[in-house]
């Protein structure tokens, strides 16, 4: 069911599964989008041989012999490897070769982006291809037709809940109708509530919806949108997230998007995240609340952020200048500022470049005032 961006009769993944060129291959999707489901078929539309095969428990001598039983055989295995993006470097060095002599078609699956966990070699030698989360109307088809096969009774409000909890997951969508259904028949929704109080969360735990989720939080905080920072807060936390890794994010906006024009932004950061480390869930989460609150309320700047981009742009770039000599370890011409009433006017660089520009915005203004005031005593005095 569904990731027809695959397997419409026109993609390029079909084609080259019909066509039997299809070369090693690796899928990574959420579960329950059909990742197994699909090498299945390949290894029996390509009439081969199928083993199947977990990276966490896989052994070395396991492939080995794999390969030494189809040595000299026309028809060479399908080796399918599940969590594929926890591959050893030593178990990725063993397969090398063999994908190199094409001893066997390896096709691997991961709810994780493999590309940043495989070697250049291993990329080099495969196809990388994404499945998507089913769509409600796909679950709907894939349950109903499970429905009649299985002769079961559900209600119309227990077939919405199971597809409405599952998130596009179609294993935890199956076995949650397995479990209802060996409970009642008909099967009603108060029991499913029963078995799943909560639904299922698009899940922090994946790649995409780690992202996607903190990055909204971080969108609606830099919006001032309270209650939408909030909801993405509660989404991560009940999605499993660390509490440590969300307070990390938020420390770094305090910093990136408030800066000075609130500096007590990231002193609160700072203290949740200590917070954070040494009292965990559930308690973190009103720690990590408050300081939400806190910076959506606040302020906002980007000016240190954007001052420190620049200052390195330009090192980048190559504009590299010579310290002035009169400010160098040990010089008897540095003029020391305190002599001076607080300012006196010396170069710091042997040439001006200006990357920091005041927002005026909150403290910053202060700050921006303060500077002023130190550089024109001394022409007032």
């Amino acid at each position: 069911m569904g990731q027809k961006h695959l397997l419409l009769a026109t993609a390029p993944l079909r084609l080259l599964i019909e066509s039997g060129k299809l070369p090693h291959t690796f899928f990574y999707g959420p579960p329950g989008s059909g990742k197994t489901t699909l090498a299945r078929i390949i290894a029996s539309t390509l009439q081969r041989p199928f083993y199947e095969m977990n990276a966490t428990t896989l052994k070395v001598e396991e492939l080995r012999k794999v390969f030494k039983e189809y040595h000299n055989a026309l028809q060479k295995p399908l080796i399918f490897i599940d969590e594929v993006h926890r591959l050893s470097k030593n178990q990725q060095e063993v397969l090398l070769p063999f994908m190199e002599n094409n001893s066997a078609l390896i096709i691997g699956a991961s709810t994780e982006n493999p590309y940043y966990s495989m070697s250049r070699a291993m990329r080099s030698r495969s196809h990388l291809f994404e499945l998507e989360a089913l769509k409600s109307e796909e679950m709907r088809e894939y349950l109903e037709y499970v429905i009649t096969q299985e002769h079961f009774i559900v209600t119309e409000e227990a077939l919405e809940f199971l597809i409405s909890s599952s998130s596009g997951d179609a294993r935890a969508m199956l076995n949650l109708l397995e479990s209802g259904m060996a409970i009642e028949s008909p099967l009603g929704v108060e029991t499913l509530r029963q078995i799943r109080p909560y639904a299922l969360q698009a899940g922090s735990s994946e790649d995409e919806s780690h992202y996607e989720l903190t990055s909204a939080m971080i969108k609606s905080i830099r919006g001032s949108d309270i209650d939408a920072g909030l909801y993405y807060l509660a989404q991560l936390i009940e999605g499993g997230e660390p509490a440590e890794f969300i307070a990390r994010r938020l420390a770094i906006l305090a910093s990136e998007d408030i800066g000075n024009a609130n500096p007590n932004a990231l002193n609160l950061a700072s203290s949740t995240l200590n917070i954070v480390k040494h009292i965990g869930y559930p308690e973190a989460r009103i720690s990590l609340s408050q300081l939400l609150i806190y910076l959506a309320s606040s302020p906002k700047s980007n000016s240190a952020y954007l001052a420190i981009n620049k200052a390195q742009e330009s090192i980048q770039n190559g504009k590299i200048y010579s310290i002035p000599n009169h400010i160098k370890t040990h010089s008897k011409e540095y003029l020391y500022p305190h002599d001076w009433g607080g300012w006196v006017k010396q170069e710091y660089v042997s040439k001006k470049s200006v990357f920091y520009k005041s927002r005026g915005v909150g403290f910053e203004k202060n700050l921006l005032e303060w500077r002023e005031k130190i550089v024109n005593y001394r022409f007032n005095n």
